[in-house]
């Protein structure tokens, strides 16, 4: 079973420790004998432990920098938000496909930032320019914030916060059962907390170092009984040998397990496998022996934002990955919405 995430190492930037999250995090981690260092920036952190690349890269995806959040201009989060809300970067699961491989670039540490109040003032500007429209904030962009959250409560500020405000509301995904701390939190119906779910071929093959399904469906389950608004992320939708039969039974598996309160005002957002030129070349030297099908001739070139394609399945495949896993939904879960496909 996954235990929540440690860290092996933590550093602290000098400013973190005058604001009262960084203080708990750095008393919480002495008495936890977690080994502490400190860096002038995060971009100072050098020299981890590990003899090759492929040692240090594990070493780092266990390391915790703690430091303030300088940039508060928020990225866009299109289709599934009009922000990104930046808590946190970096993740401790070792998804091969994951496009963080190239975001993080040499530097695939975790970092938490501990000016959370001053980051939600900067959501509250943006709630009130766009006031009276909703404006929807996505947690998730950079990393997987629940992974760390039990340790940082970073997450269930957030979370009680937005449970207080009239115009915004908050969401974001996870491929991690610890969610116990936030169950209790006073949401207000105004935070979509959703789960990334696959078929049983890409967890087994893709997903080391994240919660098996049924944890996954079971932290739904508790999700759903603390009065959340519930939503899974299909993603990545990725094509292998009876890929059809693999997605049939992951809904179906859903659709058993699920009490029937939470299928109401349920929410699937779908995203098929895509990758870039650079991502590539990273999950191939982080991960030399991944089954990932990364061959360009076999896929569709697809401009992306900021002028950087990607490879996406050819237009007669992702039609009918389209078609086949919405029927699915359409059959098992009559009540819910698919909010994209992309």
């Amino acid at each position: 079973m996954i235990k929540p995430f440690m860290p092996q190492l933590v550093y602290f930037e000098p400013k973190a420790l005058d604001y009262p999250l960084g203080k708990r995090l750095k008393e919480k981690f002495e008495k936890l004998g977690v080994e502490i260092r400190y860096t002038t920036s995060h971009n100072q952190v050098r020299n981890l432990p590990g003899e090759n690349d492929f040692q240090k890269y594990r070493v780092a995806k266990s390391t915790l920098v703690v430091g303030i959040r300088k940039t508060l201009t928020f990225d866009s989060s299109k289709p599934s938000a009009e922000y990104a809300i930046p808590l946190a970067t970096g993740c401790m699961g070792h998804c091969h496909y994951c496009y963080l491989q190239t975001t993080m670039g040499s530097k695939p540490y975790i970092r938490t930032y501990v000016n959370v109040d001053e980051i939600l003032e900067q959501a509250e500007k943006y709630i009130q320019e766009r006031a009276p429209k909703i404006t929807r904030f996505e947690a998730s962009c950079t990393s997987d914030i629940v992974g760390i959250d039990h340790l940082t409560h970073s997450l269930k500020q957030a979370i009680e916060y937005f449970g207080q405000s009239e115009y915004g509301k908050l969401r974001f995904v996870t491929k991690f059962h610890h969610v116990d701390h936030l169950l209790d939190a006073n949401h207000q119906g105004n935070t979509r907390f959703r789960f990334s779910v696959n078929a049983d071929y890409v967890i087994k093959n893709f997903e080391p170092g994240t919660s098996p399904l049924p944890k996954r469906i079971e932290a739904a389950r508790k999700v759903a009984d603390a009065d959340y608004p519930l939503g899974f992320i299909v993603a990545p939708i990725y094509l292998h040998e009876g890929w059809k039969e693999g997605y049939r039974k992951l809904f179906e598996q859903l659709e058993g397990e699920l009490p029937m309160h939470a299928k109401k005002g349920l929410t699937f957002e779908l995203i098929q496998h895509r990758f870039t030129k650079p991502a590539k070349r990273v999950i191939q030297k982080n991960y030399p022996m991944t089954k990932l099908e990364l061959e360009e001739t076999k896929r569709r070139y697809k401009w992306g934002r900021y002028g950087i394609g990607k490879y996406v399945y050819q237009q007669k495949e992702e039609e009918e990955i389209k078609t086949t896993l919405s029927s699915y939904i359409e059959r098992l879960f009559p009540q819910a919405t698919i909010e994209y496909f992309t």
